[in-house]
């Protein structure tokens, strides 16, 4: 998951002259080219057969959000652009944008905004960036780390299966980076599975991190439904396990989207499979449909549903889990140690 080129705009959008169709906004599912040339698929899906299919119903009232906007947000929005940063939150389309970077935070996303694989429930551009790699992100993400003043900061990126160690070295070079210049910020890194390769994902953690993570996304039936076939749900328990093993005191965490056709009983057994796994951190969110190419939502869980999967996770011995409709992989991140459900 990682990205650049896409930041957040005005709720307001200008109007576009005529003659001047070519630089407008590509529509969802249509090919475009990236500013780093790249031919890519805009929000990662073209139409298929789920572009006619409604979801359950309308949004609930727990899930409506008001427009970005304020002063704070403002701030990290100038940062973001100036240093041609990708962040999470603009290209994956997050719900709490405005709550994060109104309190000065961010997730970035590194390694462009072309991702190689194209997960059915994932609004990041798809394409083939043929190796390239912004030689002065690590420079950029550091400075943007020390302008926002941050004490912890979390990172991650598009697959990049096209490079040969999945951008395993760039994404520890980007860490090191923040270490050197602000040694007191506390890194998190939520990665690709790097093609399940342990040496790809030990060298992120030989750079120095507080928590690894990365993402199961759902249970085991529908992995195939939901994610890139390059992905897969053993895969993700198998790095997960490497790195806590690899690094026994670093935190590890996973996340699943809710909403999506799955069971409770399936909930519960993908819970036993990811303590097995040796994960400590587990989040809960609902899943939103990015654009109408995506996966339909299926249903829309409720608070107190989300408190009861929170109980469910808590009584296998996870030291937290955080849950709760809005609720991302990296939402509150910093506050996921003290155990109550990040102010939920």
């Amino acid at each position: 998951m990682s990205n650049e080129a896409t930041l957040v705009q005005p709720s307001v959008k200008p109007r576009t002259p005529a003659g001047e169709a070519a630089h407008a906004r590509p529509a969802p599912g249509s090919k475009f080219i990236s500013p780093q040339g790249t031919r890519a698929v805009k929000d990662g899906i073209r139409p298929n057969d789920n572009s006619s299919v409604a979801d359950v119903g309308p949004k609930p009232p727990w899930l409506r959000i008001r427009a970005p906007s304020g002063e704070g947000y403002e701030r990290v929005r100038d940062i973001v652009k100036t240093h041609s940063l990708n962040t999470v939150c603009a290209e994956s389309k997050c719900p709490n944008i405005a709550e994060c970077w109104g309190r000065g935070t961010a997730t970035l996303m590194l390694m462009g905004s072309v991702c190689t694989r194209a997960c059915k429930f994932c609004a990041v551009s798809t394409g083939n960036p043929h190796g390239w790699l912004d030689k002065n992100e690590p420079e950029s993400v550091a400075d943007a780390v020390a302008l926002m003043n941050l004490r912890y900061v979390v990172l991650t990126s598009v697959d990049r299966d096209d490079l040969p160690d999945g951008g395993a070295a760039h994404y520890a070079a980007c860490v090191r980076a923040i270490h050197e210049r602000s040694p007191q910020t506390a890194v998190e890194a939520l990665t690709p599975d790097f093609g399940g390769s342990t040496q790809s994902v030990a060298k992120v953690l030989d750079a120095g991190l507080i928590t690894f993570a990365q993402n199961i996304e759902t249970v085991e039936r529908l992995t195939h439904v939901v994610r890139d076939v390059r992905a897969g749900y053993q895969q993700t328990l198998r790095v997960l396990k490497f790195a806590k093993s690899y690094a026994p005191k670093t935190h590890t965490k996973t996340s699943m989207m809710l909403g999506l056709g799955e069971t409770d009983e399936e909930i519960d057994r993908a819970l036993d499979d990811i303590r097995a796994a040796d994960v400590e951190i587990v989040t809960f969110g609902q899943y939103m449909r990015p654009t109408r190419n995506h996966l339909p939502v299926e249903r829309y869980v409720t608070p107190e549903q989300f408190k009861e999967y929170r109980k469910m996770a808590l009584a296998k011995g996870f030291l937290e889990v955080v849950s709760g409709a809005l609720v991302r992989s990296s939402y509150r991140a910093e506050r996921v140690l003290e155990h109550d459900n990040v102010g939920l």
